[in-house]
C-alpha cells in the first residue's frame, strides 16, 4: 500500500493544482484563455483550450476537445451542452461539432461566469462548478476541473512535463492527501480530517488538533442536546413552540433564513429540519430555548456535553455559530471553536447514539407545513457523491467555508460511517471541491484498509444510549414530506 501511495503522490497533484502547466495567455483579470498538450494512453493527442479563472493555474477544460480525443478509448463519452446545463453520458459516442482541439483566436476574449451548473451524468443530476460559453460556431463549451472530471470518468491524470496532461484511462482515479499537503494545497484551509466513525480510526489529518471556528456546523451540537431532550422525554417532535422576539429578530436580520414571526406556531420536527437542512440560525435558536428556556442556559449545556463528550477544546458562545458579541463597553466578537478532532469525536457520538439522523441529513429537500414552504439542503455533495449522507455546513467570515461529511462504506459484514471533516475554506467552491477529493479518498481508504492508528478512544462513546433515539429519528422521516 505505501508503494501505491508513493506512486499517486507525485502525480495526483499536479493535475488539481495544475501548477506545471503554462498555458498560452493574454494579459486579463478573469478568464484567461490558454491551451496545452492532452495525450491519452492509447495514442490519441491534440491541443485542449483552457480557460483560467481569476488565477493563473486555476485551470478549466475544455469538456468538447477532451471527449474528441477519448473518442476512441474505454473512458468515451457523449456531451449536450446549453448555455446553462450539460449532459455527460460516459461509455456513449461523441459526435464532433467541428470546434474540437482548435486554439482560441487571438481576438477572442471570453467572458463567461464561473457556476455551478447542473450535470447530467448518465440520467444522474449532480453540480459542478464550470464555465459555459457560446462558441463562434454557435454551439456551447464547457470547461471543467481536470480533477472533477477524472472523478467524473474514474480515471488517472498526470502532468508528464510543463504544458501537458496524460490521461490514463486504465487506472482508476485515486488521491493522496499526504502528497496535496506536502505541496501546499491545504495552506488555504484551517484543518481536515478523515477518519472512520464506526472504528474511531483515522485516515488522514492535518492541523486536526488546532481549535478553529466552526461557524453552523456548532448545530450539529445543539441537534444532538435536542434529540437527548426528546430521547429523555422533556420535549417531543410534535410538540408546538411559539416564535419569541429573539427567533423573529434574527430572522430578520442578515442572518435570517426561514421567515419565522413572533407569536406563530411551529414544531419540533420541523425546527430541526431547519437547522440541519437550510442550515436556519433562527431554528437553532428556537431549538435552544424550546430545550432550556432560554439560549443562555443551552450554551451551558452545549459545553457541559462537550466536557463530558471529552472535547477538550471545544467552547460555544450560543446555538448557532453566528459571531457572538459582549456586552461590554468595547465588545469581544466571539466564536463558537473546536479542533477537527474534537469535531471528529462529536460527529462520531452522534453518529452512534442517532445512527438514522442520516436519514434526515441525506435530504435533499423538505416541506415545512407550518410555514407552507419547503427547504432545501445545503450541502453540496449530497448529488455527486451517492455514499454521502450529510451532515453539515458552515459559514462565517472568520471561520470560513466549512464542511463536515458522512459517508457510508461497507466490509461486507456491517456498514461503516466515514466522516470527512474541512474547516475554513475560502470559499463554497473551495469547501466543496477539497471535501470531494477526501471523500473519494476516505472511500479508497476504507476499500484498501488504510488505517491511521488513533490515540485514545475518540470513535466510542459512553453510556447507555438513548432507548427513544430511533423513534424521535422515525418519527420525522415519517412526518416529512420530501415528496418533488
Amino acid at each position: 500500500m505505501k508503494t501505491i501511495l508513493h506512486k499517486i503522490s507525485c502525480l495526483i497533484l499536479s493535475v488539481i493544482l495544475l501548477c506545471s502547466i503554462l498555458p498560452i495567455r493574454a494579459a486579463a483579470s478573469y478568464e484567461i484563455p490558454g491551451s496545452c498538450r492532452v495525450q491519452t494512453d492509447t495514442g490519441a493527442a491534440g491541443t485542449v483550450k483552457t480557460l483560467d479563472y481569476s488565477y493563473d493555474y486555476n485551470t478549466y477544460f475544455s469538456l468538447r476537445d477532451i471527449a474528441m480525443l477519448l473518442k476512441d478509448t474505454d473512458k468515451l463519452f457523449s456531451l449536450e451542452i446549453t448555455n446553462n446545463t450539460v449532459s455527460l453520458n460516459p461509455g456513449n459516442v461523441y459526435v464532433p461539432v467541428g470546434v474540437e482541439n482548435i486554439p482560441w483566436e487571438d481576438s477572442e476574449n471570453p467572458d463567461v461566469s464561473l457556476r455551478r451548473n447542473e450535470c447530467r451524468v448518465n440520467g444522474q443530476t449532480v453540480f459542478y462548478y464550470t464555465l459555459i460559453m457560446k462558441l463562434p460556431s454557435g454551439d456551447y463549451d464547457c470547461f471543467m476541473m481536470a480533477a472533477d472530471l477524472a472523478m467524473i470518468l474514474d480515471v488517472n491524470i498526470t502532468v508528464p512535463a510543463a504544458g501537458s496532461l496524460q490521461i490514463h484511462t486504465q487506472e482508476p482515479f485515486n488521491v493522496s492527501p499526504a502528497a496535496l499537503e506536502q505541496a501546499g494545497y491545504f495552506y488555504g484551509v484551517n484543518s481536515v480530517l478523515v477518519g472512520d466513525a464506526t472504528t474511531g480510526e483515522f485516515y488522514y489529518r492535518y492541523q486536526a488538533d488546532i481549535p478553529y471556528p466552526i461557524a453552523s456546523t456548532s448545530k450539529l451540537m445543539t441537534c444532538l442536546l435536542t434529540m437527548d431532550a426528546i430521547s429523555a422525554g422533556q420535549i417531543s417532535l410534535e410538540d408546538s413552540v411559539t416564535i419569541s422576539d429573539a427567533v423573529a429578530a434574527l430572522a430578520e436580520s442578515g442572518d435570517g433564513v426561514i421567515p419565522l414571526e413572533a407569536g406563530e406556531q411551529i414544531t419540533v420536527q420541523e425546527l430541526l429540519l431547519g437547522a440541519l437542512l437550510p442550515s436556519s440560525n433562527e431554528c437553532a435558536l428556537c431549538l435552544a430555548e424550546s430545550v432550556a428556556g432560554s439560549e443562555e442556559a443551552f450554551v451551558r449545556m452545549m459545553n457541559q456535553k462537550a466536557q463530558e463528550l471529552g472535547l477538550s477544546q471545544a467552547v460555544f458562545f450560543n446555538s448557532n455559530g453566528l459571531p457572538s458579541y459582549t456586552e461590554d463597553f468595547v465588545p469581544s466578537k466571539r466564536q463558537n471553536s473546536m479542533s477537527a478532532e474534537d469535531m471528529f469525536r462529536l460527529v462520531s457520538y452522534l453518529l452512534k447514539v442517532y445512527p438514522r439522523i442520516t436519514d434526515i441529513t441525506s435530504l435533499e429537500k423538505a416541506t415545512l407545513p407550518s410555514l407552507d414552504m419547503e427547504v432545501r439542503n445545503t450541502n453540496p455533495l449530497l448529488r455527486n457523491l451517492p455514499e454521502v449522507t450529510g451532515l453539515k455546513t458552515g459559514t462565517t467570515n472568520r471561520a470560513g467555508a466549512c464542511l463536515v461529511t458522512s459517508l457510508t462504506a461497507g466490509d461486507g459484514t456491517m456498514e461503516h460511517d466515514l466522516v470527512v471533516i474541512v474547516l475554513g475554506t475560502e470559499d463554497s467552491i473551495e469547501r466543496g471541491r477539497v471535501s470531494g477529493l477526501l471523500a473519494r479518498y476516505a472511500l479508497n481508504a476504507f476499500d484498501a484498509g488504510i488505517k491511521e492508528p488513533e490515540k485514545g478512544t475518540s470513535g466510542q462513546t459512553s453510556g447507555t444510549l438513548p432507548i427513544h433515539a430511533e423513534a424521535a429519528v422515525d418519527w420525522i422521516l415519517r412526518s416529512v414530506d420530501t415528496e418533488s
